[in-house]
């Protein structure tokens, strides 16, 4: 590796040069808007925003609710110029000043020119939703109430019957009070809808003295020649300013009662509330503006801060970068040793971080092709013992016969023979593990019945079952098909069913049956051999395992034909399992998608 290469292509180097190029960029940013900010100065705000004196807009609008004028705001506006430390000025529409709390504080000045835009209208029958208080969608505030304030008769009398439902709920042990309305009703709450109800508390509602009735007859009028001047239905409104129709109103018709309700309930009650006045907030004409002061004091004030910054940030970066590269170094040395055919490389990891995290990884990577590379010498070590076996008898047989240790007879023929299959059987199923391996093991599904394949495989074994006293029997329903290829189906079988009869003692059964379940066909090969011990079952489709290493290739098989079932099991998006009992059998079983 190139040392010059090396550290300019450093993770220490490449953060240090981020950290201190985010650093000057943000002291040079900060730096220059505090000098645009603190140069200009505070400026006159301009229609400042009202969502920050939403406090100045409510107290007005509690003004313009309980008064017909704005005769008397002054004191409220001056009040409100203290408080908040800002011009509070309020006009008519027109521009005719109603107080103003400069003009206010030093009648004999000239007050400075109004911001372009007014912050807000402050107007009782169009309250601005976002703006006043209370979460109520009605635009007029309910304090308005005009000709529907009640009499001092009709409030006491209705008081008084409000007085009398209440006894009654405090006598049924209720939770009741009186609210007033502006308007002067009564309004009796409970939490209790049994009790409301046993009380009469709807019947105050249904109450409608005779000022009400005037009133809501006089809007009832105005609304309806609203809506006439529409072409509209005329409606009938009821005390809660909800209405009713004699029938049932087009879309467009229902949509024009509330536009015309609205306007006429502002007709009705103008006359008891000022008029609609424009609300401009503004900076204080004696504020006096800020300049920035660029001494050479202050200028070296504000280089040493902005170096303490960059000096920060880069000690920062570089404790943080080298916490980062310690781990990183060692883990390259890790992957170099293991390069280098090491393979006990592993780094210690330490912390929960995401370079902890690849310590792990790569640990766990390290341990994986330190098991592969065993598994690799050990398949290698037994084929080289399969093969030796067979080649070595047939070898040996071959040199007797030509040195004529050994006569050519038929029996030496046969047995030959057999050496050859067995060593044939074992290079095709190393042939077909490795096409397994590389997903080139053709399959050519079809639909098929379980039955035939399992009275061939009966057909096939029974021979060699009954020339050991085994029992070997076969059931299955008629019928029971799968999707799946029949030739590597069989085959799978046949290589549990060999396996069964090699560890069945003589005398013994071995049994397969197949049956339906939801969405696949299980087939179970049961024997009654001497079991497998529960270590060993993990371990039972690995390739050339035996339970018992020391048995020899004749009496223990190659080992490949579990591994080949499970490889052909799984090709066909099955599963394939096994239990045992030592002393009493093992039972196979093998699951494929119905199709």
């Amino acid at each position: 590796m190139v040392p010059g290469r090396y550290v300019r292509h450093s993770l220490i180097v490449r953060l240090l040069i981020v950290s201190s190029l985010i650093a000057v960029c943000s002291i040079g940013a900060t730096a220059w808007l505090a000098a645009m900010t603190v140069s200009r100065g505070i400026q006159q705000a301009q229609g400042s925003s009202l969502a920050n004196d939403s406090a100045t807009y409510r107290r007005l609008l509690d003004y313009a609710a309980t008064n017909r004028t704005w005769q008397d705001v002054g004191p409220v506006v001056s009040s409100l110029s203290t408080e908040a430390g800002r011009r509070v000025t309020l006009t008519m529409q027109d521009g005719t000043v109603i107080a103003d709390s400069a003009a206010l504080a030093d009648p004999a000045s000239t007050p400075d020119p109004l911001p372009a835009r007014a912050s807000a209208v402050v107007d009782p029958l169009a309250v601005d939703p976002a703006l006043g208080a209370g979460a109520s969608s009605d635009p007029i505030d309910a304090r308005v109430v005009g000709p529907f304030a009640l009499t001092s008769p009709e409030r006491r009398d209705l008081e008084g019957f409000a007085a009398k439902i209440l006894a009654c709920v405090d006598a049924l042990g209720g939770d009741g009070a009186i609210s007033i309305a502006p308007s002067g009703r009564p309004t009796v709450e409970t939490n209790s809808v049994a009790i409301a109800a046993t009380c009469g508390v709807s019947l105050l509602d249904e109450v409608v003295p005779p000022t009400e009735a005037a009133a809501l007859a006089q809007l009832e009028s105005a609304v309806n020649a609203c809506l006439s001047a529409q072409r509209t239905t005329t409606i009938t409104l009821h005390r809660d300013l909800t209405w009713s129709t004699d029938a049932p109103l087009p879309l467009a018709d229902q949509l024009a009662i509330p536009t015309c309700l609205k306007s006429s309930r502002q007709q009705l009650l103008a006359p008891y509330a000022p008029p609609a006045a424009l609300l401009y907030l503004s900076s204080s004409t004696r504020a006096a503006p800020a300049h920035l002061d660029l001494s050479r004091a202050n200028q070296l004030k504000i280089a040493a801060l902005a170096a303490v910054v960059l000096l920060v940030a880069v000690g920062a970066t570089a404790a943080a970068a080298h916490r980062m590269i310690r781990p990183l170094r060692a883990l390259t040395l890790a992957a170099q040793r293991m390069t280098r055919g090491d393979s006990d490389a592993r780094v210690q990891t330490r912390g929960r971080d995401e370079i902890a995290e690849l310590g792990a990884a790569f640990n766990e990577m390290s341990a994986g092709r330190e098991h592969m590379e065993e598994q690799r010498k050990a398949l290698i070590s037994d084929i080289a013992h399969e093969l030796r076996s067979p080649l070595t008898n047939i070898r040996g047989w071959l040199e007797a016969t030509e040195d004529g240790l050994a006569e050519r007879t038929p029996e030496l023929d046969r047995a030959l023979l057999e050496e050859a299959i067995q060593l044939q059987r074992i290079v095709d199923d190393l042939q077909d593990l490795a096409m397994s391996d590389a997903g080139e093991l053709r399959m050519h599904p079809q639909a098929m019945e379980v039955a035939p394949v399992l009275a061939q495989i009966r057909t096939a074994y029974s021979a060699q079952a009954a020339a050991r006293g085994i029992s070997l029997t076969t059931s299955t329903p008629d019928g029971l098909t799968l999707e799946a290829d029949p030739v590597r189906i069989r085959q799978a079988i046949e290589n549990l069913v060999t396996n069964a009869l090699r560890h069945t003692p003589d005398g013994g059964t071995v049994t397969v049956t197949a049956q339906g379940e939801p969405g696949c066909v299980v087939v179970d090969v049961v024997d009654t051999g001497s079991g497998i011990e529960a270590a060993d079952l993990p371990h039972l489709f690995d390739r050339f395992w035996r339970a018992d290493r020391s048995r020899s290739r004749g009496s223990g098989g190659s080992g490949l034909g579990l591994a080949i079932a499970n490889n052909l099991v799984h090709a066909h998006g099955g599963t394939l399992t096994a239990v045992s009992t030592v002393g009493l059998g093992s039972t196979f079983t093998l699951r494929l998608p119905a199709g």
